[in-house]
Protein backbone atom coordinates (compact mmCIF):
# COMPACT_ATOMS: atom_id res chain seq x y z
CA UNK A 1 0.00 0.00 0.00
CA UNK A 2 1.41 3.01 -1.17
CA UNK A 3 1.05 6.41 1.41
CA UNK A 4 -1.15 8.21 -1.25
CA UNK A 5 -3.72 5.32 -0.78
CA UNK A 6 -3.23 4.94 3.08
CA UNK A 7 -3.71 8.67 3.52
CA UNK A 8 -6.64 8.31 1.19
CA UNK A 9 -8.17 5.22 3.62
CA UNK A 10 -7.21 7.95 7.10
CA UNK A 11 -8.67 10.43 5.39
CA UNK A 12 -11.94 8.00 4.63
CA UNK A 13 -12.38 6.88 8.31
CA UNK A 14 -11.90 10.42 9.31
CA UNK A 15 -15.21 11.19 7.38
CA UNK A 16 -16.68 7.90 8.66
CA UNK A 17 -16.48 8.74 11.75
CA UNK A 18 -18.00 12.18 11.43
CA UNK A 19 -20.92 10.58 10.10
CA UNK A 20 -24.27 9.56 12.03
CA UNK A 21 -23.18 5.64 11.32
CA UNK A 22 -19.41 6.10 11.92
CA UNK A 23 -20.31 7.80 16.12
CA UNK A 24 -22.75 5.40 16.40
CA UNK A 25 -20.74 2.26 15.74
CA UNK A 26 -17.76 4.25 18.09
CA UNK A 27 -20.08 4.38 20.72
CA UNK A 28 -20.99 0.64 20.15
CA UNK A 29 -17.64 -0.64 19.90
CA UNK A 30 -16.85 1.36 22.95
CA UNK A 31 -19.41 0.54 25.57
CA UNK A 32 -19.04 -2.91 25.09
CA UNK A 33 -15.64 -3.20 25.65
CA UNK A 34 -15.77 -1.03 28.47
CA UNK A 35 -18.85 -2.62 29.85
CA UNK A 36 -17.08 -6.31 29.72
CA UNK A 37 -14.01 -4.60 30.98
CA UNK A 38 -15.54 -3.20 33.75
CA UNK A 39 -17.27 -6.57 34.87
CA UNK A 40 -14.64 -8.17 34.93
CA UNK A 41 -12.53 -5.66 37.16
CA UNK A 42 -15.64 -5.49 39.23
CA UNK A 43 -15.64 -9.28 39.55
CA UNK A 44 -12.34 -9.40 40.47
CA UNK A 45 -12.61 -6.89 43.52
CA UNK A 46 -15.99 -8.96 44.48
CA UNK A 47 -13.70 -12.37 44.46
CA UNK A 48 -10.66 -10.38 46.42
CA UNK A 49 -13.49 -9.90 49.29
CA UNK A 50 -15.05 -13.00 48.71
CA UNK A 51 -11.52 -14.89 49.28
CA UNK A 52 -10.82 -12.62 51.75
CA UNK A 53 -14.09 -13.57 53.80
CA UNK A 54 -13.39 -17.03 53.03
CA UNK A 55 -10.13 -17.14 54.87
CA UNK A 56 -11.18 -15.52 58.17
CA UNK A 57 -13.89 -18.47 57.98
CA UNK A 58 -11.94 -21.23 57.60
CA UNK A 59 -8.12 -20.27 57.97
CA UNK A 60 -6.77 -17.05 59.83
CA UNK A 61 -9.87 -17.29 62.35
CA UNK A 62 -9.42 -20.50 62.94
CA UNK A 63 -5.74 -20.44 62.89
CA UNK A 64 -5.60 -17.60 65.84
CA UNK A 65 -8.39 -19.42 67.46
CA UNK A 66 -5.02 -22.65 67.23
CA UNK A 67 -2.42 -20.48 68.11
CA UNK A 68 -4.10 -19.27 71.12
CA UNK A 69 -5.41 -22.45 73.01
CA UNK A 70 -1.71 -23.49 72.02
CA UNK A 71 -0.56 -21.04 74.16
CA UNK A 72 -3.23 -21.00 77.14
CA UNK A 73 -2.93 -24.78 76.77
CA UNK A 74 0.67 -24.76 77.54
CA UNK A 75 0.39 -21.82 80.08
CA UNK A 76 -2.18 -23.72 82.19
CA UNK A 77 -0.43 -27.31 81.91
CA UNK A 78 2.67 -25.19 83.51
CA UNK A 79 0.54 -23.76 86.04
CA UNK A 80 -0.98 -26.80 86.64
CA UNK A 81 1.94 -28.76 87.02
CA UNK A 82 3.67 -26.26 89.42
CA UNK A 83 0.47 -26.90 91.79
CA UNK A 84 0.56 -30.31 91.25
CA UNK A 85 4.17 -30.89 92.63
CA UNK A 86 3.02 -28.55 95.97
CA UNK A 87 0.42 -31.31 97.13
CA UNK A 88 3.95 -34.08 97.47
CA UNK A 89 3.93 -37.06 96.46
CA UNK A 90 0.48 -37.95 95.47
CA UNK A 91 -1.49 -35.14 93.11
CA UNK A 92 -4.88 -35.00 93.04
CA UNK A 93 -6.44 -36.98 90.25
CA UNK A 94 -8.32 -34.36 88.50
CA UNK A 95 -4.96 -31.84 88.86
CA UNK A 96 -3.49 -34.50 87.17
CA UNK A 97 -6.45 -35.23 84.76
CA UNK A 98 -6.00 -31.02 83.88
CA UNK A 99 -2.70 -31.17 83.15
CA UNK A 100 -3.12 -34.18 80.79
CA UNK A 101 -5.66 -32.34 78.92
CA UNK A 102 -3.79 -29.35 78.37
CA UNK A 103 -0.47 -31.36 77.24
CA UNK A 104 -2.90 -33.32 75.00
CA UNK A 105 -4.53 -30.25 73.74
CA UNK A 106 -1.81 -28.14 73.04
CA UNK A 107 -0.06 -31.39 71.01
CA UNK A 108 -3.18 -31.99 69.25
CA UNK A 109 -3.75 -27.96 68.16
CA UNK A 110 -0.06 -27.85 67.17
CA UNK A 111 -0.41 -30.75 64.68
CA UNK A 112 -3.10 -28.75 62.90
CA UNK A 113 -1.02 -25.60 63.23
CA UNK A 114 1.85 -27.37 61.49
CA UNK A 115 -0.86 -29.33 58.97
CA UNK A 116 -2.24 -25.80 57.61
CA UNK A 117 0.76 -24.55 57.11
CA UNK A 118 3.13 -24.21 54.23
CA UNK A 119 6.25 -26.67 54.63
CA UNK A 120 8.71 -23.62 54.20
CA UNK A 121 6.57 -22.26 57.40
CA UNK A 122 7.68 -25.04 59.67
CA UNK A 123 11.79 -25.23 58.13
CA UNK A 124 12.19 -22.03 58.01
CA UNK A 125 14.75 -20.81 60.81
CA UNK A 126 13.49 -20.07 64.28
CA UNK A 127 9.86 -21.30 63.13
CA UNK A 128 7.97 -20.72 65.99
CA UNK A 129 6.24 -24.47 65.39
CA UNK A 130 9.02 -26.53 64.69
CA UNK A 131 10.01 -24.98 68.40
CA UNK A 132 7.06 -26.03 69.93
CA UNK A 133 7.21 -29.44 68.22
CA UNK A 134 10.57 -29.92 69.21
CA UNK A 135 10.52 -28.80 72.69
CA UNK A 136 7.42 -29.33 74.00
CA UNK A 137 8.51 -33.00 74.30
CA UNK A 138 11.69 -31.74 76.76
CA UNK A 139 9.06 -30.34 78.76
CA UNK A 140 6.71 -32.83 79.66
CA UNK A 141 10.03 -34.83 80.14
CA UNK A 142 11.04 -32.34 82.61
CA UNK A 143 7.61 -32.46 84.83
CA UNK A 144 7.70 -36.51 84.52
CA UNK A 145 11.47 -36.34 86.19
CA UNK A 146 10.32 -33.64 89.24
CA UNK A 147 6.90 -35.47 90.03
CA UNK A 148 8.52 -38.98 90.13
CA UNK A 149 11.27 -37.49 92.14
CA UNK A 150 8.62 -35.49 94.41
CA UNK A 151 7.04 -39.03 94.67
CA UNK A 152 10.13 -40.32 96.73
CA UNK A 153 10.68 -37.03 98.51
CA UNK A 154 13.94 -36.58 96.71
CA UNK A 155 14.27 -32.53 96.79
CA UNK A 156 16.09 -32.52 93.94
CA UNK A 157 12.62 -32.66 92.01
CA UNK A 158 11.80 -29.07 92.89
CA UNK A 159 14.91 -28.24 90.66
CA UNK A 160 13.09 -30.46 87.68
CA UNK A 161 10.19 -28.41 88.31
CA UNK A 162 11.68 -25.03 88.35
CA UNK A 163 13.27 -26.10 85.13
CA UNK A 164 10.89 -27.30 83.30
CA UNK A 165 8.92 -23.90 84.28
CA UNK A 166 12.22 -21.39 82.62
CA UNK A 167 11.89 -23.92 79.54
CA UNK A 168 8.17 -23.49 79.31
CA UNK A 169 8.79 -19.29 80.24
CA UNK A 170 11.68 -18.35 78.25
CA UNK A 171 11.15 -20.43 75.04
CA UNK A 172 7.82 -22.14 74.50
CA UNK A 173 5.38 -19.45 75.87
CA UNK A 174 7.65 -16.25 73.49
CA UNK A 175 7.16 -18.77 70.50
CA UNK A 176 3.61 -19.36 71.18
CA UNK A 177 2.85 -16.18 71.75
CA UNK A 178 4.55 -15.22 68.39
CA UNK A 179 2.47 -17.25 66.76
CA UNK A 180 -0.90 -16.23 67.88
CA UNK A 181 0.25 -12.46 67.35
CA UNK A 182 1.47 -13.29 63.48
CA UNK A 183 -2.21 -15.11 62.96
CA UNK A 184 -4.05 -12.09 64.98
CA UNK A 185 -2.64 -9.86 62.37
CA UNK A 186 -4.10 -12.06 59.46
CA UNK A 187 -7.41 -11.96 60.88
CA UNK A 188 -7.01 -7.70 61.07
CA UNK A 189 -5.69 -7.88 57.45
CA UNK A 190 -8.23 -10.07 56.35
CA UNK A 191 -10.71 -8.25 57.63
CA UNK A 192 -9.15 -4.91 55.95
CA UNK A 193 -9.21 -6.78 53.16
CA UNK A 194 -13.18 -8.24 53.40
CA UNK A 195 -14.57 -5.15 54.86
CA UNK A 196 -13.34 -2.38 52.04
CA UNK A 197 -15.32 -0.06 50.62
CA UNK A 198 -16.50 -1.28 46.88
CA UNK A 199 -15.03 2.09 45.58
CA UNK A 200 -13.19 0.91 42.49
CA UNK A 201 -16.64 -1.14 41.83
CA UNK A 202 -18.65 1.72 42.55
CA UNK A 203 -16.69 3.95 39.84
CA UNK A 204 -16.39 1.35 37.16
CA UNK A 205 -20.38 1.07 37.26
CA UNK A 206 -21.09 5.12 37.21
CA UNK A 207 -18.39 4.77 34.17
CA UNK A 208 -20.44 2.40 32.52
CA UNK A 209 -23.27 3.90 33.67
CA UNK A 210 -22.56 6.83 32.06
CA UNK A 211 -21.33 6.32 28.99
CA UNK A 212 -24.91 4.70 28.36
CA UNK A 213 -26.58 7.70 29.20
CA UNK A 214 -24.27 9.55 26.70
CA UNK A 215 -25.25 6.91 24.23
CA UNK A 216 -28.54 7.42 24.73
CA UNK A 217 -28.44 11.41 24.24
CA UNK A 218 -26.46 11.14 20.64
CA UNK A 219 -28.96 8.32 19.70
CA UNK A 220 -31.63 11.02 20.31
CA UNK A 221 -30.02 13.76 18.63
CA UNK A 222 -29.12 11.31 15.94
CA UNK A 223 -32.37 9.62 14.98
CA UNK A 224 -34.45 11.33 16.63
CA UNK A 225 -35.61 8.42 18.68
CA UNK A 226 -36.12 9.16 22.56
CA UNK A 227 -36.26 5.72 23.16
CA UNK A 228 -34.18 2.84 22.56
CA UNK A 229 -35.12 -0.41 24.38
CA UNK A 230 -31.54 -2.02 24.00
CA UNK A 231 -29.59 1.22 25.37
CA UNK A 232 -32.57 1.04 28.05
CA UNK A 233 -32.30 -2.22 29.01
CA UNK A 234 -28.36 -1.92 29.30
CA UNK A 235 -28.63 0.72 31.45
CA UNK A 236 -30.92 -1.48 33.91
CA UNK A 237 -28.65 -4.08 34.12
CA UNK A 238 -26.15 -1.69 35.09
CA UNK A 239 -28.09 -0.07 37.75
CA UNK A 240 -28.86 -3.15 39.20
CA UNK A 241 -24.95 -4.57 39.04
CA UNK A 242 -24.19 -1.11 40.35
CA UNK A 243 -26.62 -1.15 43.67
CA UNK A 244 -26.36 -5.02 44.10
CA UNK A 245 -22.71 -4.26 44.80
CA UNK A 246 -23.17 -1.24 46.65
CA UNK A 247 -25.71 -2.74 48.87
CA UNK A 248 -23.76 -5.65 49.92
CA UNK A 249 -20.63 -4.06 50.07
CA UNK A 250 -22.27 -2.01 53.03
CA UNK A 251 -23.89 -5.24 54.33
CA UNK A 252 -20.44 -6.64 54.60
CA UNK A 253 -18.68 -3.69 55.38
CA UNK A 254 -20.96 -4.20 58.63
CA UNK A 255 -20.67 -7.35 59.13
CA UNK A 256 -16.97 -7.18 59.00
CA UNK A 257 -16.65 -3.96 61.36
CA UNK A 258 -19.11 -5.85 64.06
CA UNK A 259 -16.70 -8.99 63.71
CA UNK A 260 -14.37 -7.26 65.01
CA UNK A 261 -15.95 -4.49 67.56
CA UNK A 262 -18.03 -7.56 69.14
CA UNK A 263 -15.84 -10.42 67.77
CA UNK A 264 -11.59 -10.34 67.47
CA UNK A 265 -10.68 -6.85 69.66
CA UNK A 266 -12.84 -8.21 72.22
CA UNK A 267 -11.34 -11.90 72.29
CA UNK A 268 -7.67 -10.34 71.63
CA UNK A 269 -8.18 -8.32 75.42
CA UNK A 270 -10.03 -11.38 76.83
CA UNK A 271 -7.29 -14.23 75.72
CA UNK A 272 -4.66 -11.45 77.28
CA UNK A 273 -6.59 -11.52 80.24
CA UNK A 274 -6.50 -15.34 80.27
CA UNK A 275 -2.86 -15.57 79.41
CA UNK A 276 -2.30 -13.08 82.55
CA UNK A 277 -4.24 -15.29 84.57
CA UNK A 278 -2.56 -18.67 84.07
CA UNK A 279 1.43 -16.66 84.52
CA UNK A 280 -0.14 -15.50 87.29
CA UNK A 281 -0.97 -18.64 88.94
CA UNK A 282 2.44 -20.22 87.48
CA UNK A 283 4.21 -17.06 89.53
CA UNK A 284 2.07 -17.76 92.67
CA UNK A 285 2.42 -21.66 92.94
CA UNK A 286 5.98 -21.53 91.64
CA UNK A 287 7.34 -19.15 94.66
CA UNK A 288 6.08 -21.72 97.08
CA UNK A 289 7.86 -24.15 94.88
CA UNK A 290 11.39 -22.26 95.31
CA UNK A 291 10.92 -22.35 99.36
CA UNK A 292 12.22 -19.33 100.46
CA UNK A 293 14.04 -18.35 96.97
CA UNK A 294 10.84 -17.07 94.77
CA UNK A 295 11.50 -13.31 95.31
CA UNK A 296 11.79 -13.05 91.62
CA UNK A 297 8.33 -15.27 90.80
CA UNK A 298 6.02 -13.02 93.67
CA UNK A 299 7.50 -9.68 91.69
CA UNK A 300 6.57 -10.97 88.33
CA UNK A 301 3.25 -11.87 89.98
CA UNK A 302 2.55 -8.69 91.08
CA UNK A 303 3.48 -7.06 88.03
CA UNK A 304 0.93 -9.69 86.28
CA UNK A 305 -1.59 -9.05 88.81
CA UNK A 306 -1.76 -5.93 87.93
CA UNK A 307 -1.59 -6.15 83.74
CA UNK A 308 -4.85 -8.71 84.91
CA UNK A 309 -6.63 -5.95 86.23
CA UNK A 310 -6.59 -3.33 84.23
CA UNK A 311 -6.90 -6.20 81.45
CA UNK A 312 -10.37 -6.86 82.79
CA UNK A 313 -11.35 -3.00 83.12
CA UNK A 314 -10.57 -2.56 78.94
CA UNK A 315 -12.49 -5.94 78.60
CA UNK A 316 -15.91 -4.69 80.59
CA UNK A 317 -15.27 -1.06 78.49
CA UNK A 318 -15.29 -3.08 75.33
CA UNK A 319 -18.22 -5.36 76.18
CA UNK A 320 -21.11 -4.99 73.21
CA UNK A 321 -23.29 -8.24 75.13
CA UNK A 322 -25.07 -8.02 78.13
CA UNK A 323 -24.02 -12.01 78.70
CA UNK A 324 -20.09 -11.07 78.67
CA UNK A 325 -20.31 -7.67 80.57
CA UNK A 326 -21.85 -10.29 83.52
CA UNK A 327 -19.13 -12.60 82.92
CA UNK A 328 -16.22 -10.13 82.56
CA UNK A 329 -18.15 -8.82 85.71
CA UNK A 330 -17.88 -12.22 87.41
CA UNK A 331 -14.19 -12.48 86.23
CA UNK A 332 -13.55 -9.08 88.13
CA UNK A 333 -15.02 -10.45 91.51
CA UNK A 334 -13.18 -13.99 91.33
CA UNK A 335 -9.99 -11.50 90.41
CA UNK A 336 -11.26 -9.75 93.76
CA UNK A 337 -11.15 -12.95 95.99
CA UNK A 338 -8.23 -14.23 94.55
CA UNK A 339 -5.66 -11.13 95.37
CA UNK A 340 -7.36 -11.56 98.95
CA UNK A 341 -6.63 -15.22 99.34
CA UNK A 342 -2.99 -14.72 97.64
CA UNK A 343 -2.48 -11.67 100.58
CA UNK A 344 -3.55 -14.68 102.86
CA UNK A 345 -0.85 -16.73 101.49
CA UNK A 346 1.57 -14.66 101.49
CA UNK A 347 0.94 -13.64 104.79
CA UNK A 348 1.43 -17.35 105.62
CA UNK A 349 4.61 -17.98 103.64
CA UNK A 350 6.51 -14.65 104.58
CA UNK A 351 6.02 -15.99 109.18
CA UNK A 352 7.42 -19.73 108.30
CA UNK A 353 3.79 -21.24 108.26
CA UNK A 354 4.54 -22.61 104.32
CA UNK A 355 1.81 -25.85 104.99
CA UNK A 356 -1.06 -22.80 105.39
CA UNK A 357 0.69 -21.13 102.48
CA UNK A 358 0.24 -24.25 100.40
CA UNK A 359 -3.34 -25.28 101.79
CA UNK A 360 -4.19 -22.03 100.60
CA UNK A 361 -2.70 -22.36 97.60
CA UNK A 362 -4.07 -25.34 95.99
CA UNK A 363 -7.00 -25.94 98.73
CA UNK A 364 -10.61 -26.53 97.70
CA UNK A 365 -12.12 -24.18 100.34
CA UNK A 366 -14.26 -21.16 99.05
CA UNK A 367 -11.20 -18.80 100.34
CA UNK A 368 -8.84 -20.78 98.48
CA UNK A 369 -6.09 -18.93 95.87
CA UNK A 370 -7.36 -22.18 93.53
CA UNK A 371 -11.08 -21.61 93.82
CA UNK A 372 -11.03 -18.23 92.84
CA UNK A 373 -8.26 -18.71 90.05
CA UNK A 374 -10.42 -21.56 88.40
CA UNK A 375 -13.12 -19.33 88.86
CA UNK A 376 -11.26 -16.63 87.27
CA UNK A 377 -10.18 -18.67 84.43
CA UNK A 378 -13.48 -20.35 83.80
CA UNK A 379 -15.31 -17.01 83.68
CA UNK A 380 -12.88 -15.57 81.02
CA UNK A 381 -12.61 -18.67 78.74
CA UNK A 382 -16.70 -18.64 78.86
CA UNK A 383 -16.71 -14.94 77.67
CA UNK A 384 -13.83 -16.12 74.74
CA UNK A 385 -16.42 -18.81 73.40
CA UNK A 386 -19.34 -15.88 73.43
CA UNK A 387 -17.06 -13.44 72.01
CA UNK A 388 -15.35 -16.09 69.34
CA UNK A 389 -19.31 -16.98 67.97
CA UNK A 390 -19.83 -13.53 67.51
CA UNK A 391 -17.13 -13.22 65.64
CA UNK A 392 -17.79 -16.66 63.79
CA UNK A 393 -21.31 -15.40 63.28
CA UNK A 394 -21.01 -12.13 61.48
CA UNK A 395 -18.05 -13.18 58.70
CA UNK A 396 -20.59 -16.23 58.09
CA UNK A 397 -23.18 -13.27 57.81
CA UNK A 398 -20.65 -11.41 55.77
CA UNK A 399 -19.76 -14.62 53.48
CA UNK A 400 -23.65 -14.89 52.84
CA UNK A 401 -24.16 -11.41 51.35
CA UNK A 402 -21.31 -12.45 49.03
CA UNK A 403 -22.68 -15.28 47.79
CA UNK A 404 -23.41 -15.49 44.20
CA UNK A 405 -22.32 -11.98 43.29
CA UNK A 406 -19.44 -12.67 41.31
CA UNK A 407 -21.88 -14.66 39.00
CA UNK A 408 -24.34 -11.92 39.12
CA UNK A 409 -21.69 -9.34 38.42
CA UNK A 410 -20.78 -11.06 35.36
CA UNK A 411 -23.95 -12.15 33.70
CA UNK A 412 -25.14 -8.41 34.23
CA UNK A 413 -21.78 -6.89 32.47
CA UNK A 414 -22.78 -9.46 29.41
CA UNK A 415 -26.26 -8.53 29.18
CA UNK A 416 -25.11 -4.56 29.35
CA UNK A 417 -22.72 -5.30 26.84
CA UNK A 418 -24.97 -6.76 24.71
CA UNK A 419 -28.02 -4.45 25.22
CA UNK A 420 -25.71 -1.31 24.17
CA UNK A 421 -24.58 -3.34 21.03
CA UNK A 422 -28.38 -4.40 20.10
CA UNK A 423 -29.85 -1.15 20.89
CA UNK A 424 -26.74 0.49 18.45
CA UNK A 425 -27.13 -1.85 15.90
CA UNK A 426 -31.14 -1.69 15.74
CA UNK A 427 -30.43 2.33 14.49
CA UNK A 428 -27.50 1.93 12.08
CA UNK A 429 -29.22 -0.46 9.85
CA UNK A 430 -31.75 2.49 9.92
CA UNK A 431 -28.50 3.41 7.56
CA UNK A 432 -28.64 1.16 5.11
Amino acid sequence: MTAVEADRQVRGLVRLGGTTPGVLSGFALVLIVVALVAGALTGLGVQTRVQATQDLAARSGPLSVAAEQIYQSLSDADATATGAFLSGGLEPAATRQRYEADIAQASGTLAIAVAARDPADITASGSALATLSEQLPVYTGLVETARADNQQGLPLGAAYQREASTLMRSRLLPMAQGLYRSETAQVTADQGGAGAFPILELLLGLLVLGLLIAAQVVVCRRTNRVFNVGLLGATAATLVSLLWVMVSGIAVMGDIGASQRDGSAQVETLAAARIATLAARSDETLTLVARGAGQAYQADFVQVDKQLGDLLTTAGNQATDGGVRAKIDAAKADHAAWSTAHGTLRKADDSGDFGTAVTVAIGTAPDSAATAFDKLDRDLRDAIDQTRAAFTAKVTSAGAALNGLVAVVGVLAVLTAAGAGAGIWRRLRDYR
